[in-house]
């Protein structure tokens, strides 16, 4: 028999949604022959304590149940506790507000996500690690500066009852201020530091972001490289004139964006920014970027 998963479950997700569809799905899990047992979050990082423990303890197979902010939680769980022989295995449900990892394997719904815990389908996928001043985090999806991470905060403080919906209104809101500044950074260790200003830095593993925003349509969740996505500081017209290829991932073509992979990023910054990282609004003070390959297996 195959080891039970445990589904950490933040029932708040979705504004509720979680907590009624739960039932539902996990007696279908079960009715298949999975066995699930399950802790419920009661605080913002408590799904963090839970994975730490219960890795601690021995367990190696986890059910995210929730929304992205929720994987998120038990990656840093997970790691850097995890030893690279033995991979823990991450499944999904996302019950909440959504999930942008899993729309790189072509779906990011309640049944696609059951399809792939009935099958037991799962691959390897990197995990992305991110040192600061006061620590160090590690991420499934992306890390985002400039307007990308203002958005973000934007959409936490005012708009995150409004699901999809809610990044189109934080996006024009932030055209309000619309700040383009530079991020120093080196590349793989190369010098000097770049230093230009930009619209948004991004330091992707997957494609997706915000559920439908593909940016960073090369990304390779299993290829041990960061997927390093910049766009120039273009204006308030040109990018509302652009704003929809950030949907399709043809924004990349842009004259005043590029794309290169990347095995590591050292930044050079003055004080602490605003982040986005896998869809938590952040304040740090970045300092170094790199990837443990193949460090997780994720059901999908």
């Amino acid at each position: 028999m195959s080891e039970p998963y445990l589904a950490i479950v933040n029932p708040a997700a979705g504004g509720g949604r979680c907590r009624k569809l739960l039932s539902t799905t996990l007696e279908r899990l079960r009715a298949a022959g999975i066995e699930i047992e399950i802790e419920e979050t009661s605080a913002p990082g408590h799904a963090t304590e839970i994975a730490r423990h219960s890795y601690s303890q021995g367990r190696r197979h986890f059910l995210a149940v929730g929304g992205d902010g929720t994987s998120y939680e038990i990656i840093n769980g997970l790691f850097p506790a995890s030893p690279a022989a033995e991979p823990p295995v991450l499944g999904f449900l996302p019950l909440g507000t959504g999930n942008s990892f899993l729309r790189d394997f072509g779906h990011e719904d309640l049944e696609g996500a059951l399809h792939a815990l009935f099958t037991g389908r799962t691959q390897f996928s990197d995990v992305l690690r991110l040192r600061h001043k006061q620590g160090t985090l590690y991420y499934l999806n992306l890390l985002s500066l400039g307007f990308a991470a203002d958005v973000n905060f934007m959409r936490a403080r005012r708009f995150h009852h409004y699901g999809q919906l809610g990044y189109l209104l934080a996006i024009f809101s932030c055209l309000v201020s619309f700040d383009r500044r530079a991020f120093p950074l080196s590349i793989d260790h190369e010098t000097p530091f770049d230093d230009r200003p930009c619209l948004f830095l991004s330091f992707n593993n997957s494609k997706f972001t915000g559920g439908t925003m593909m940016i960073a349509p090369d990304a390779r969740v299993n290829d041990a490289l960061i997927e390093y996505v910049r766009w120039g500081p273009i204006g308030r017209l040109g990018l509302l004139r652009n704003l929809r290829t950030l949907y399709d991932g043809s924004h990349i073509h842009h004259p005043a964006a590029s794309r290169r992979p990347a095995r590591t990023i050292d930044f050079r910054l003055p004080a602490p920014v605003a982040v986005m990282i896998d869809g938590e609004a952040l304040t740090l003070h970045l300092e170094h970027l790199d990837v443990l390959p193949c460090a997780l297996r994720v059901v999908v």
